[in-house]
Parts: structure tokens; sequence; C-alpha cells
């Protein structure tokens, strides 16, 4: 099983990703969705947390080798930012999602130093508001960002379009299209609930 479809089938055994095509979710922003992601749940399963802990490694390896810092998104990209880092024997930190009000008002928690080469760790991928925000962030602050790796993205063209247009790129351990085909073929839904997650997925 290739790395993408062994991370979606994880996703699926550990209900990290909920299906219901026919009772439909609601997101934060009152979207009707038929698929729910909540990665957290991937740090409480030691195979999982390994699977993605070493894919994302893997995936810096390949298309960032030049990276000197790996910056995590607040909250769900610190923990994943941590682990990649330790196991590749480089700095990280992370940027909150606002300035703290007090201390010294730190956005970015960790050193940073102007110039050093980021990658951005973030744990799912929609419309890529959140990650984009921490690249311009760490833009601000001097830093180069190499790009933005991911455990999980819906292939939203939204979210593909604002990342080209932001200048960067993500790479994700898996997406939608493959998560899709991995749960038709283990069962959790069929040929046609498959059909309606993509047609939903497209109308965003």
């Amino acid at each position: 099983m290739i790395l993408s479809e062994q991370i979606a089938a994880d996703l699926l055994r550990i209900k990290a990703v909920f299906l219901r095509p026919s009772e439909p979710f609601t997101w934060a922003s009152g979207i009707k969705s038929p698929i729910y992601c909540d990665n957290r749940l991937t740090l409480s399963d030691v195979a999982v947390r390994e699977d993605v802990e070493n894919g994302l490694a893997e995936l810096i390896r390949q298309y960032y080798p030049e990276a000197e810092v790996l910056m995590g998104t607040s909250t769900a990209g610190i923990a994943h930012a941590a682990i990649t880092a330790t196991k590749m024997n480089l700095p990280m930190g992370y940027v909150r999602s606002g300035a703290k009000d007090h201390g010294r008002q730190n956005q970015i928690e960790g050193k940073l130093l102007p110039g050093q080469k980021v990658v951005v760790v973030e744990d799912l991928i929609s419309t890529a508001g959140s990650c984009l925000e921490v690249v311009e962030v760490l833009r601000e602050a001097g830093a180069e960002v190499l790009g933005i790796v991911s455990i999980f993205s819906y292939g939203i063209q939204k979210g593909i379009d604002r990342i080209a247009a932001a200048q960067t790129e993500n790479h994700s351990l898996s997406n939608l299209d493959v998560l899709a085909d991995v749960a038709v073929k283990q069962g959790y839904i069929t040929e046609a609930e498959k059909a309606e997650l993509i047609r939903f997925r497209d109308s965003l």
C-alpha cells in the first residue's frame, strides 16, 4: 500500500475521518458537509502517529531538503511539528493565531532568525486560510518559507488557488480523492456515496 493510501486507511480506522453522506455535519462556517476530519486523534494512536510523523519527515526530506526550522500552526500543527522535528534533528517552533497580550507579546514562539529556511507543518488543509496566515507572519519576520506539509487535504479548489497565489506550495500525506477510494474498497461507503463526497468538495 502506498503512503497516501496507508494514511487514509489509518484515518478511517481510528475514526479521525467521519463520512456521513446521508447525515451531513455542520462546519463552523455553517456549511453542511458529508465529511468531518479530526487529525488530533492521530496523536492518540501510537502506530498511526508513527506513520504520520515518519510520513511528514519523508515529505520534508523529499521536497524541502534544505529546511532549517519547522514551524507548526496553532494549535493542531504544534505536536506534529515537534515530533517530526525530533525525528529530523531540527529546531521547531509555532505561530500563534494572534500575538500574546502579555510578556514579550510574541506571535512566533521559538527561535527564528531572519533568512532561515522554514517549513510550515499543518494538520488539515481546506481553504488554506489559517496556514497562509502563518506563512505571512513568518515572512514578515524575515523567514524564507519553503512550503507547507500537512496530514490531509480536502483538495478544495479555493485552497489550491490561495496557496498558489501566495507563491508557496503544500504537500499532503493524503487527500479526499485517495481516502474516498480507500473508503469504498474497505466498505465504509458505496460508490454512489463516494461520488456525492467528490461532488460536495468540487462545489465549494
